[in-house]
This record gives structure tokens, C-alpha cells and sequence, in this order.
């Protein structure tokens, strides 16, 4: 058997983490950052879209 594939390496409390950040994050990034193939950090990037704000319709834009 291969080692690799016996291995946890991702543990419910990861899981757990990565899941909830996605269900938080509306538009954005999530970044898993691994090292010595373990994860070891989770970054996310959120953005704030404004396009129903600039519709030239609405009176928005330039």
C-alpha cells in the first residue's frame, strides 16, 4: 500500500475551517498554503463587486 494514501493529512478541524471561510466569503480567494505537504496556513482575499451601482441606466458611470 502506498503511504501516501494512508495518511490523513488534512484533519477535520482543517476541514472544518476551510469550509466555513468558503461559506462566508461572497467573491474573493481562498489560498491553502502547504508545507512539507501539510497545510499550514489559509488566506483568504475578500472583494466588494459594485456593478449593479454603475449601470449607466441608473444614472451611474462617468
Amino acid at each position: 500500500m502506498d503511504k501516501i494514501k494512508d495518511k490523513n493529512i488534512v484533519n477535520d478541524a482543517i476541514v472544518k475551517d476551510i469550509s466555513e471561510t468558503i461559506h462566508t466569503l461572497k467573491y474573493g480567494t481562498v489560498t491553502i498554503v502547504v508545507h512539507n505537504s501539510k497545510i499550514v496556513q489559509i488566506e483568504t482575499t475578500q472583494k466588494d463587486r459594485f456593478d449593479d451601482v454603475w449601470l449607466l441606466e441608473g444614472g451611474g458611470g462617468i
